[in-house]
């Protein structure tokens, strides 16, 4: 087990959890016996745990060493609040991956997912390092803009309502930078690496639902508006926290970002008659201070005086502004029928239900396959109960809006209809 000080010199009195999950970037299977080897950042030679993945592709959560909770909690804290550890991952077939910097936060559970390439006749490795933390670290602040975009001046609208993408495309550099490269992302795994990497996991619910609709508004903002394309680029959005938000290849995101991103994905920040998502800028409030944008260390201390997410929402941006949802969501089959399936529930949405997880349970072994026969009885509450167990969802065995999003979504990948073109 790990012992009582990490490589960065901080007292780690504290502890995280950790798992991976591993998959196919050919078929987006997941990956049974691969090999998780887990060291301290500085001490890649020495390692603390070594996991296997199960049928699911995923490992045992484990706990880690982490400094003390409170560091994260603090802004006067000039301590590093996280502990770092360097994964290699590796299966038989597939390139090894090595990450170096993955963050583990006390208290929380960091949910690290991998990826793995086929193997090539090179037998190359992939090496990711993944940079400090943007509360941590020393990163420019955001060049303001206006919150509402003019459609008038370098370029039309091309989309005529607000929706949500299933990919967009990341330029992991600024946008002038022609050697940075673009990675495509699902949206809802930018977003949660974005709010991983902005805020820290360990701060209260509302204060991480506010920033994570602050960090969708103004994404989908940049989406709606087609704002680098319509300058000539070929990107949705950049890495830049001087233009966007802090993204980063191949880090982990946690459990209790991840929980709320999935609840809230087709969110946005409106102001009345404005069609556009609000763009809604923010700043640490303690190294960069931002009159009139949501401050994040400053929305840290109103969820611990109990404000609700839009409570601090409108106390940084207005008393006008409101959470609206986009009416599509792109990528899914069809989308969420607006009620709970569950036992004593039928029609055709409780067949489609059984038929994405029977093509899930195709590829995910510990699922069982139920009959499609549109009745939501025993045998499908148990099939989306262990789903909802593999993919980190409450264990309620209903079909609720974060669930049936998520079964479409692994439906969707396991079945490839959704290639990029």
């Amino acid at each position: 087990m790990p012992n009582d000080s990490t490589q960065n010199g901080n007292n780690a009195v504290d502890r995280g959890r950790l798992r991976v999950d591993v998959t196919s970037e050919i078929n987006s299977y997941p990956v049974a016996d691969a090999v998780v080897s887990i060291s301290y950042t500085g001490e890649p030679g020495r390692p603390l745990e070594q996991l296997s993945t199960n049928s699911s592709g995923q490992t045992e959560t484990i706990d880690l060493a982490t400094p003390p909770l409170e560091y994260s909690l603090n802004p006067s804290v000039e301590s590093q609040p996280y502990s770092e550890y360097t994964l290699s991952i590796s299966a038989p077939g597939f390139e090894t991956m090595n990450i170096s910097g993955a963050e583990i936060l006390p208290d929380v559970t960091a949910i690290q997912n991998v990826r793995l390439r086929p193997l090539d006749q090179a037998g190359q490795q992939e090496v990711f390092v993944i940079p400090a933390h943007t509360l941590y670290g020393n990163y420019p602040p955001k060049i303001p803009e206006e919150e509402i975009k003019p459609t008038n001046e370098t370029g039309e609208i091309v989309l005529s309502r607000v929706v949500v993408p299933e990919y967009i495309v990341v330029h992991d550099g600024s946008p002038s930078d022609s050697t940075a490269q673009n990675y495509y992302v699902k949206y809802r795994d930018y977003i949660k690496n974005v709010a991983s990497s902005e805020i820290y996991a360990t701060w209260p619910q509302n204060t991480i639902r506010a920033n994570v609709l602050a960090i969708m508004s103004f994404t989908l903002n940049r989406v709606y508006t087609e704002w680098y394309r319509n300058r000539g680029y070929d990107f949705t959005i950049t890495s830049s926290t001087a233009f966007d938000h802090k993204w980063i290849p191949q880090r982990n995101y946690f459990d209790t970002i991840s929980v709320i991103v999935d609840e809230l994905f087709a969110s946005y920040l409106s102001r009345p008659n404005v069609r556009q998502p609000i763009f809604t800028q923010y700043c640490d409030g303690r190294r960069v201070t931002c009159p009139n944008w949501l401050s994040q260390w400053g929305s840290k201390s109103l969820g611990d005086q109990g404000y609700s997410a839009i409570e601090i929402i409108r106390y940084y941006y207005g008393d006008s502004m409101y959470i609206n949802n986009a009416q599509e969501v792109s990528g899914v089959p069809s989308s969420w029928p607006g009620y709970l399936l569950e036992n004593g529930s039928s029609g055709e949405k409780v067949r489609q239900i059984q038929e994405q997880l029977n093509v899930v349970a195709g590829a995910y072994p510990a699922i069982p396959k139920i009959a499609a026969d549109g009745i939501y009885g025993p045998a499908t509450s148990e099939a989306v109960r262990i789903f909802q167990s593999v993919f980190g969802l409450p264990q309620t065995g209903t079909v609720d809006y974060r669930t049936w999003y998520k079964i479409s979504e692994i439906y969707v990948a396991v079945s490839r209809i959704a290639e990029l073109s």
